[in-house]
């Protein structure tokens, strides 16, 4: 069964009124709450730096503890809790994460991740070509400080000395684990780690090829680097969904925005030299940006899904032939107004997410 989830940058596009970012905080967690009542599956909050205006979502433990305590069966993920130590000391993340988990009530899901923007890296004065070792051993750290009342800790690059770790994850023997990515390399980790895989490519290509190099490596992985493995791949789209044609520009246009976003901070990474980061300087295309694509043509992107609930259910048909396992449903960016994703939402909750999680179809027409 396909589960659906919704994602949080935390946008907030200038120009600002004053108080705006009190206001987003705010509209955040009310469209959470709202689906958790229409049956999301999932809420992932990224932890971004130093980008204004894209995000500003730079300390999710917080407001999710917030969310956690608005919501009652939504599950509540990182997506993703960044590991290099500049970021986050792993003794940290265990203590952080093991407390969002009794606050929600053991509904917690980590997501992992070490960060690809020049803006984030520099900002914290992280090497680049570091951050890979620095995830394997933080996830180390993090899971040995949940297994072990006393918890001690040597490796190439980080030492913990004896000690006892609290608080401890409700969730036994943790909470589900996922890995973020872009590169194949990425997903060819997350798979032989038995972990979750969180893809945000950009087209159906990128997607299914990934999607193939985790299964693959998910198919060999024989000893999870946690204590089971998760073997679900999400993949996310931006939706908006209403029966007016404003549905489908605010939709497009809000899409433009998060997508010309990504490709200036991707940007920041050609002047940074590392071979662990190499792949991404072959994803930034300056000749054709998203600020100059065609409004036709980005309305028929297959991860740009607006219009009413029947033009959304049979674009997410196409979508969902790919065989991932979650659809992230990132409808908060750009300029798109807090009403209109609240209706969204009620919507997907009303038509989209049945459809896809009932074996008898809804008509939609006869409902409306």
């Amino acid at each position: 069964m396909m589960e659906f989830s919704i994602l949080y940058e935390l946008q907030m596009p200038k120009p600002w009124t004053p108080g705006r970012e009190y206001e987003i905080y705010k509209e955040a967690i009310a469209q959470i709450k709202l689906a958790d009542q229409v049956g999301f599956d999932m809420v992932w909050a990224v932890e971004h730096h130093f980008l204004q205006e894209y995000a500003h979502s730079s300390a999710p433990e917080v407001w999710l503890a917030a969310v956690a305590q608005e919501t009652k069966n939504i599950r509540i993920g990182h997506g993703v809790k960044l590991l290099p130590f500049e970021y986050n000391h792993p003794l940290r993340v265990a203590e952080s994460v093991a407390t969002l988990d009794i606050i929600s009530g053991g509904r917690v899901e980590l997501g992992t991740g070490r960060s690809v923007t020049e803006t984030e890296l520099g900002g914290f004065c992280i090497d680049p070509d570091k951050t890979r070792d620095m995830w394997e051993e933080s996830l180390d750290i993090v899971l040995g400080a949940w297994a072990n009342e006393t918890f001690e800790y040597k490796g190439k690059m980080l030492t913990v000395p004896p000690r006892k770790v609290v608080p401890k994850p409700i969730q036994k023997p943790h909470p589900p684990l996922w890995m973020a990515g872009t590169s194949p390399k990425s997903f060819e980790i997350a798979g032989s780690n038995g972990m979750g895989a969180l893809t945000f490519a950009f087209t159906t290509d990128a997607i299914a090829n990934n999607l193939a190099v985790y299964r693959k490596a998910l198919a060999a992985c024989t000893k999870p680097r946690g204590g089971f493995i998760n073997d679900r791949y999400a993949a996310f789209c931006l939706p908006l969904c209403g029966y007016d044609d404003e549905t489908i520009e605010l939709g497009v246009e809000g899409a433009r925005w998060f997508l010309q976003k990504v490709t200036e901070i991707l940007i920041t990474m050609e002047k940074v030299e590392s071979e662990s980061y190499g792949y991404l300087k072959q994803m930034i295309d300056l000749d054709n940006q998203p600020k100059d694509a065609s409004f036709e043509d980005l309305k028929e992107h297959p991860l740009i899904i607006c219009g009413d609930p029947d033009q959304c259910i049979r674009k997410l048909e196409k979508l969902t032939e790919l065989g991932m396992d979650q659809l992230i449903c990132f409808f908060q960016r750009g300029n798109i107004p807090h009403s209109r994703i609240m209706e969204s939402i009620d919507l997907f909750g009303k038509y989209v997410l049945p459809h896809f999680k009932d074996s008898a179809k809804l008509d939609i027409k006869a409902a409306e």
